[in-house]
């Protein structure tokens, strides 16, 4: 038991002491250039010429956009300008994306930093996407070299989106391997992390299609920061003895499954699903899926995205009541509920640009009422959902372009972190998994709020 609290321990304090490692690699890369680099900074301005900001080992999708931001007086000087400052800093050997100047491919802190990723991904379901982005944004530095080319430049949009889709990549397999293994142990509501996934596909793409130019919340960031300050103070009032005695199923099956892993008596005693019509469940499923997809890379005779949509919506409803037992304690909810918990979610997530994976854990203990054992592979199995329609719509539908080099590093490191996040949660005690979630809800809320209010966050990525 000792030994393995150890090694739950050091992998957190591993996380932490890649991002300080990192930075400073980062950090030496970026501003401890040779001696010369004064001069080399100082013919910045008349360094490149035009045709060295395009070579032919980039992406194609990257040549057209530094040719169009090239071709627009707007932008052309700004990029000349990034790309000179890039190869001022460090050298003309190209970077991300195969740019010149452009922070290189850290493989190895990228393999670290994504097993950090994993494990908390897969240990909590949530904050996967977050330290995805703290690990792209702000360590690697990708982050500031966007912003670099200008707000509204091709170029600045391409990195973004590679940015997001690289998130994504990572949150993706995290999500996959987590809901296999979690399956496997028995601790995954398979009906429950389904109607999640059809509210939230719907909602991810229907609420922004139905409110744009009507509503946008995206001023109120701030206000969202605070709400989640508030929902991880109240997951602290679910850890009192007032709190609990409201989830008398959930601390029993905690309790059951607590002496259940210290007795190596586990996936046996797992979820067992008593009620439930799953055959309309995956029906449903598949129609939202199709109507992202549909939304996504067709793009016209919308009414088949909209009747596909509300039809996978409609379908909970023929659910009924979906009955499981766990560890002999039994739970059941109205399959709709769980779908509406979904596409309002969803619907805050659009609303305010964030990613809305943590808002799960809260919904999934307290709505719920599920022990948090079996919130890290319900949440996930949402997750994945939403992960597998967001990338194939970026990848194929726009085209977005990623560094595989890097990208293949990170998903080792994936792989690696999300084997031992399953393994290793269920020897924390449940208290534990949730403050683990309430500090990380405490990181988020801090950052939103600054941002929201300050104009910028005081904790990574800014």
């Amino acid at each position: 038991m000792r030994k393995l609290w150890l090694a739950t321990l050091s992998i957190l304090i591993l996380g932490l002491i890649t991002a300080v490692a990192t930075t400073g690699s980062i950090a030496q890369n970026t501003t401890a250039a040779p001696a010369a680099a004064p001069a080399a900074t100082a013919a910045a301005p008349a360094a490149p010429a035009t045709p060295a900001l395009v070579t032919k080992d980039m992406p194609a999708k990257l040549q057209k956009a530094i040719k169009q931001s090239l071709a627009d007086a707007k932008y052309a000087d700004k990029t000349k300008k990034a790309v000179a400052q890039g190869v001022a800093k460090r050298g003309q050997e190209p970077g991300f994306l195969g740019i010149p100047g452009a922070p290189a491919a850290h493989y190895v802190w990228g393999l670290l930093w994504a097993i950090w990723v994993g494990w908390i991904f897969s240990t909590v379901g949530a904050f996967g996407g977050i330290m995805a982005g703290v690990g792209h944004i702000t360590i690697f530095g990708l982050g500031d070299y966007a912003s670099s080319y200008s707000k509204g430049n091709p170029v600045n949009k391409l990195i973004t989106d590679s940015i997001r889709v690289s998130n994504q990549w990572l949150v993706g397999l995290s999500a996959l391997i987590s809901s296999f293994n979690y399956y496997k142990m028995g601790r995954l509501v398979l009906p429950l992390g389904a109607c999640l996934a059809v509210g939230g596909v719907a909602g991810s793409w229907l609420i922004p299609e139905l409110t744009a130019g009507k509503v946008s919340l995206k001023a109120y960031i701030g206000y969202f920061g605070l709400l989640v300050f508030v929902l991880a103070c109240f997951l602290i009032y679910e850890m009192t003895p007032k709190g609990q005695a409201s989830k008398k199923a959930a601390k029993a099956a905690a309790a059951a499954f607590e002496k259940g892993a210290k007795e190596g008596d586990s996936s046996e005693k797992g979820v067992k699903i008593v009620e439930g019509k799953q055959g309309i469940m995956w029906l449903a499923l598949a129609c939202v899926v199709i109507s992202a997809l549909w939304f996504n890379l067709v793009g016209s005779v919308m009414v088949v995205a909209y009747v596909l949509a509300l039809a996978g919506m409609v379908l909970t409803f023929f659910m009924g009541t979906i009955r499981f037992t766990f560890f002999g304690v039994e739970f059941k909810f109205k399959a709709f509920i769980p779908m509406l918990g979904g596409l309002i979610i969803a619907a805050i997530a659009s609303f305010l640009g964030v990613g809305g994976g943590f808002l799960f854990v809260p919904f999934l203990t307290s709505v719920a009422g599920l022990p948090m054992f079996l919130v890290a592979g319900t949440s996930a199995l949402a997750v994945l959902v939403g992960m597998i329609v967001s990338i194939f719509s970026y990848m194929v539908g726009k085209g977005v372009v990623v560094s595989w080099g890097l990208i293949g590093a990170e998903l080792v490191g994936i792989f690696i972190g999300s084997m031992i996040g399953p393994r290793t949660s269920k020897y924390i005690p449940e208290k534990g998994l949730k403050w683990i979630f309430i500090i990380l809800a405490f990181y988020v809320g801090l950052r939103y709020t600054t941002k929201g209010f300050l104009g910028y966050s005081i904790v990574p990525p800014f």
